[in-house]
């Protein structure tokens, strides 16, 4: 029999509506699931047991309010939630107390869905490991030796241990799609506005990048989850100007056509990664598609521009990080903005460049209306590579050659789970053009419906010592 923790936040949404079980079951369900097996990962860093429970006898009494009525989810700790501090994963904002939900907490409370816990995050989002001296390490269940990806890995691990049905993260340089990978998860990266980003406490303005490439995104185990979380968190908030309100479905595409990405320039993809995109690819042409390989323009000066919107902004706040952050990840952080320093490329060339490419990315989606890639184009590797102050960066950068476009271009896209290889979650990155989840998630949903999917999964960690 399938234990309530295993199911999909859709799922456990309808056993509540037809009153097969209720709000405090589910809860109670993945609060026992927390106790169990969170200690050998770490990923969920404030249980909300007393006003979860409390929230769940609330919704058993009304009548469903919402898609996710009675249903619990967890929040990265840099999101906010009235009641709990923003803590960016750092000593000195352990005591950072909100004054409002974030748009995205408000919104999947509107429909019904109940905190259950806070999440790990490494220190102010800015590594693909997460770990800080705040809260610790967070541990990947399928190896404990290895990085859970990052930043959103607190939910990743979460989702992937089965402590939630549903995660709220974020997303500038491959925060919701790294973890997912890395975990063997879901996740959208929306298209920057379709999901408003406000935080209640200072600085609540941010530079360029944050306002060019941060999302706001769903984490989960299925497509029908992604789908339903974006229904719900999508749309115009005043509190970011930068959001809209826009159709969530498109017109069809004149041909169904999907590019297959199996050599990306710069360094060779993981063999098991190009055999799952490839099975994507005979999925996909089975349901009626043409398929063909295909790359998209400049992935290498796309990920150069990626660099040099950050660094643009990094160089500014790198002194006053000095003493907020670990002196080896300010090192590393110091690697890149040399590497991209402004002097290098001037502001209006950037912004210029990442407008070109923008349009021949466009153009390059009207032929092939679904990009189907790898996410990560290394497999995980051990939890503080990225530290390492020869390699570390060179590493990064080689790990995200193909996580870039949906940043430095504002793209939506989808992580998608496709199994497991060598003792690993394995998955692909499905793209579309600015404004089309629709179609990376049915594209993706084509794909789910034919694979296993891999989580929940207990944690190995006494595997990796």
């Amino acid at each position: 029999m399938t234990q309530l923790y295993e199911k999909s936040a859709v799922e456990l949404a309808a056993l509540i509506r037809n009153r097969d079980v209720s709000s405090r079951e589910v809860v109670q369900a993945h609060l026992d699931r927390i106790a169990q097996v969170n200690g050998a990962v770490n990923a969920i860093t404030v249980v909300l047991e007393d006003t979860a429970l409390a929230a769940a006898d609330a919704a058993d009494a009304a009548e469903p309010q919402g898609p996710f009525h009675g249903v619990p989810f967890t929040i990265k700790e840099n999101i906010d939630l009235l009641g709990q501090p923003t803590t960016n994963g750092v000593p000195a904002f352990a005591e950072a107390m909100p004054t409002q939900d974030a748009p995205v907490v408000a919104r999947m409370k509107a429909a019904g869905a109940i905190p259950i816990g806070r999440t790990n995050m490494p220190e102010m989002g800015l590594r693909l490991s997460t770990d800080n001296p705040l809260r610790g390490r967070t541990l990947n269940p399928w190896n404990a030796a290895l990085t859970a990806g990052g930043s959103s890995g607190g939910d990743g691990v979460a989702l992937a241990t089965g402590m939630t049905p549903f995660g709220l993260g974020n997303d500038i340089g491959g925060s919701l799609r790294n973890p997912a990978y890395c975990n063997g998860i879901a996740s959208l990266k929306p298209t920057r506005g379709r999901i408003p980003h406000a935080l209640s406490l200072e600085p609540q303005d941010a530079g360029m990048a944050v306002q060019a490439m941060l999302v706001e995104g769903p984490m989960a185990r299925s497509v029908a989850d992604l789908q339903a979380g974006l229904s719900v968190l999508a749309g115009r908030d005043p509190r970011d100007p930068v959001s809209v309100d826009a159709p969530l479905q498109g017109p069809a595409p004149q041909q169904k056509r999907a590019a297959l990405v199996t050599d990306v320039p710069g360094g060779a993809i993981p063999a098991a990664t190009v055999r799952e995109i490839e099975r994507a690819g005979d999925i996909l042409r089975a349901a009626g598609w043409q398929v063909a390989p295909a790359t998209p323009p400049e992935l290498e000066r796309v990920s150069e521009i990626w660099g040099f919107v950050l660094a643009a902004d990094f160089s500014v706040l790198l002194p006053l990080l000095q003493n907020v952050l670990s002196a080896p990840l300010h090192t590393v952080i110091g690697q890149l903005c040399d590497q991209f320093a402004p002097s290098k490329m001037p502001s209006p060339q950037v912004h210029a460049e990442r407008a070109r490419l923008n349009r021949l990315w466009s153009e390059f989606f009207e032929t092939y209306p679904v990009v189907i890639g790898p996410t990560w184009c290394q497999t995980p590797w051990l939890a503080d590579a990225d530290l390492d102050p020869k390699t570390g960066l060179a590493m990064i950068e080689d790990t995200v050659r193909f996580i870039t476009p949906g940043n430095a271009l504002g793209l939506p896209s989808v992580a998608l789970p496709m199994g497991a290889a060598d003792g690993l979650a394995t998955g692909i990155q499905v793209y579309a053009d600015l404004w089309r989840e629709d179609l990376c998630l049915d594209a993706a949903a084509q794909i789910e419906a034919q694979v296993e999917t891999p989580t929940p999964i207990d944690p190995v960690a006494a595997k990796a010592a």
